[in-house]
């Protein structure tokens, strides 16, 4: 795909990017694919995916209590919960703003590491890295931001969750559908959102603008961007997914390049 050349301009370093199919089908891939990359909040994803590996094996409950009071695990990975950005401060009462947390992540990697006798990087890797043959992907540190990962690892996440083999369909369906509706809050980077839509750990695109998806993306668009100046999105409608990691922060740079890269890619699989 000659569009994935784009990141050739990005400000950045280094730079490698993917479009993969539910099927696994690589439809395109450019810069150093094996290359790990700190994945910064793109690590969310994984660590939902492996809390609902959690809940399919009746270890927790998505409406089971977790963190502050009244908080339960959907608050936690829907950023509900009222807990504080960074720390375990609570800021308002569970469901009432989308209060995008990091120390809600940590409360989530604690629960889950409780509940099953076992730490949460191992847990993900035992449920989700390993099954999926993600062997150069680790987590040391907070399941909110430590990943550590490449392109070639990612696409095979970014397979699965299209298509799911590690969780019945009907989770995932879940986990991407819009939690707590209506809910107002601010997306990092990007300002303040009425409504800030988000799923179970993946944030969903609905009509936010601006956003650091395409302007053509669907939008049931869904997926997650870090700090470190990492995406990940997939486009049920478009039937792919796009992963690109670099190792330059996340800022102005990122808001100007990302939006039109992803439309051109989405116009090249018209």
């Amino acid at each position: 795909m000659q569009s994935l050349a784009l990141i050739e301009n990005w400000p950045v370093p280094t730079a490698a990017a993917a479009v993969v199919r539910a099927d696994g089908t690589v439809l395109g891939a450019h810069g150093p694919l094996g290359q790990r990359f700190a994945l910064a909040s793109v690590t969310k994803p994984l660590a939902a995916y492996a809390l609902l590996v959690a809940y399919e094996e009746g270890a927790v409950e998505l409406d089971g209590p977790a963190g502050p009071d009244g908080s339960t695990v959907r608050h936690l990975l829907a950023h509900t919960s009222g807990l504080a950005f960074d720390e375990h401060r609570v800021t308002a009462a569970p469901g009432e703003r989308r209060l995008y947390s990091n120390a809600g992540f940590e409360v989530l990697g604690d629960h889950v590491a409780k509940a099953t006798d076992i730490p949460f990087a191992e847990y993900l890797r035992q449920a989700v890295l390993e099954p999926l043959g993600m062997t150069a992907t680790t987590l040391d540190g907070s399941p909110a931001k430590d990943g550590v990962s490449t392109v070639d690892d990612l696409v095979r996440f970014a397979a699965e969750v299209q298509a799911p083999r590690l969780l019945d369909p009907r989770t995932v369906a879940e986990a991407m559908t819009v939690q707590y509706p209506g809910t107002k809050g601010v997306l990092p980077g990007y300002g303040h959102q009425n409504p800030n839509d988000w799923g179970l750990g993946f944030e969903i695109r609905d009509a936010k603008s601006p956003h650091w998806t395409g302007t053509s993306s669907s939008p049931g668009t869904f997926g997650h961007f870090g700090q470190s100046g990492t995406f990940l999105w997939i486009d049920p409608a478009a039937g792919v997914a796009c992963v690109a990691l670099t190792d330059r922060a996340f800022g102005p740079w990122a808001i100007e390049a990302w939006t039109p890269f992803t439309d051109a890619v989405l116009a090249e699989l018209v």
